[in-house]
C-alpha cells in the first residue's frame, strides 16, 4: 500500500534540477509525449516522484484517509485504487509550506512524460507574448510518494544465445568474476545485493560476484545491473548497448521469475537472467551524486492510472 499527493510541480523546479533525474531520455520519445501534451492541453498521464520521508505530511494523510474517498475500485489488473481530495485550506497551505523545505524530488518514474510535460510549459510561456508567470501552463501533474513506501522491483533479462559458446564453456567463463552453484530445475531469486540467478538449460545457477568486480563506494559500480552488464552480457555474451541490441530483452518483475522460465523453456531465449533489485536509497544516492543509471534498472509497481485527475494547462 502507498499513499502518494496529487500535486502540481513547477516547469522551473523541473529545468533547474530541483526535481532529479536518474535516467536518460530519448528526444524522439520526449517528442511523442509532447504531443500528447499539447493536443490535450492537459497534463492526463501522471508522473511519479519520491520525496524524503515526512512525518508531517503523514499525519496530514493519515487525517485525510479516514474520511469516504472520492474514488475507491479495483482495476482490471487486480490493484485497489482510493483517491481522496484535500478540500482544506490550511492543509492545502501546509502541504505547499512542508514541501518548500524539501530540497529535491527525484523522478521514481517517468522521464520522457516529466521533461515532455516540462517542455510543453516551458514552450508555451516562450510563445505567450504576455507571459506573467502564474499561469496554468507554468505547472505539470506528478504524484509525489514518501520514499520509505517505495519497493522497487527486479527487473530482468533474457538473452537469444550464447554468443557462440557451449552451456560448459560459458559457465567456466563466468568462473572468473563469480563463484558458481547449481541449484535445481527452479529458478530462484537472487538472495542479496551482488547474488544473481541465471536459468539456462532446465538448471538454475546461483552467481555471486568476487569482491574485485564491484566498488561499493561508487554508486553507479555498486550497482548489480552494472556488474552483470560488465562481466555477463558484454564480456562473455557480446551485447555492448542494452538499448539497442536486439539479442536482449528485459521482464519487469511484477510479471515474475516465472515469465523468465517460460521464455527460456519455449526455446524463445537461451538465458534468463534474475537481478536483486536497486533499493530507493542507490536510486536517490545516484540521483544526487548526478550520475546516470544504466537502462532498464528499475520497475516500479503498481503503475498509476491514468484519467483519474486531468491537469488543464489553461
Amino acid at each position: 500500500t502507498q499513499y502518494g499527493l496529487v500535486v502540481c510541480s513547477h516547469v522551473d523546479d523541473y529545468m533547474n534540477g530541483k526535481i532529479k533525474k536518474h535516467e536518460l531520455t530519448r528526444r524522439d520519445k520526449e517528442e511523442d509525449r509532447m504531443k500528447h501534451v499539447r493536443v490535450n492541453n492537459a497534463n492526463i498521464e501522471p508522473v511519479f516522484f519520491a520525496y524524503p520521508d515526512n512525518k508531517d505530511l503523514d499525519k496530514i494523510i493519515t487525517n485525510t484517509i479516514s474520511t469516504p474517498p472520492e474514488y475507491d475500485f479495483e482495476a482490471t489488473d487486480g490493484v485497489g485504487h482510493h483517491f481522496w481530495v484535500i478540500k482544506d485550506q490550511e492543509d492545502i497551505q501546509q502541504i505547499t509550506d512542508i514541501f518548500a523545505t524539501i530540497p529535491y524530488l527525484y523522478i521514481a518514474d517517468g522521464h520522457h512524460r516529466s521533461a515532455a510535460a516540462a517542455l510543453v510549459g516551458a514552450e508555451k510561456a516562450r510563445l505567450n507574448p504576455h507571459h506573467k508567470g502564474d499561469e496554468e501552463y507554468n505547472y505539470f501533474m506528478a504524484v509525489c510518494f514518501p520514499d520509505n513506501q517505495l519497493n522497487i522491483i527486479d527487473y530482468n533479462r533474457l538473452v537469444k544465445d550464447l554468443n557462440g559458446l557451449s552451456v560448459y564453456e560459458f559457465l567456466k567463463k563466468l568462473e572468473a568474476h563469480f563463484i558458481v552453484e547449481e541449484k535445481g530445475d527452479e529458478i530462484e531469486k537472487p538472495t542479496a545485493l551482488h547474488n544473481f540467478s541465471i536459468y539456462l538449460d532446465g538448471k538454475c545457477y546461483s552467481l555471486t560476484a568476487k569482491e574485485d568486480t564491484y566498488d561499493d563506494n561508487d554508486p553507479i559500480g555498486v550497482l548489480d545491473v552494472t556488474i552483470s552488464s560488465k562481466y555477463i552480457l558484454d564480456k562473455i555474451l557480446g551485447i555492448k548497448d542494452l538499448r539497442s541490441d536486439q539479442r536482449i530483452d528485459f521482464v519487469g518483475g511484477i510479471r515474475g521469475l516465472d515469465e523468465l522460465k517460460k521464455r527460456v523453456d519455449s526455446g524463445e531465449m537461451k538465458l534468463a537472467l534474475a537481478l536483486y533489485p536497486v533499493t530507493m536509497k542507490q536510486l536517490m544516492d545516484i540521483a544526487d551524486s548526478g550520475n546516470i543509471m544504466p537502462p532498464k534498472t528499475t520497475w516500479f509497481e503498481p503503475k498509476l492510472r491514468s484519467g483519474l485527475v486531468i491537469h488543464k494547462l489553461e
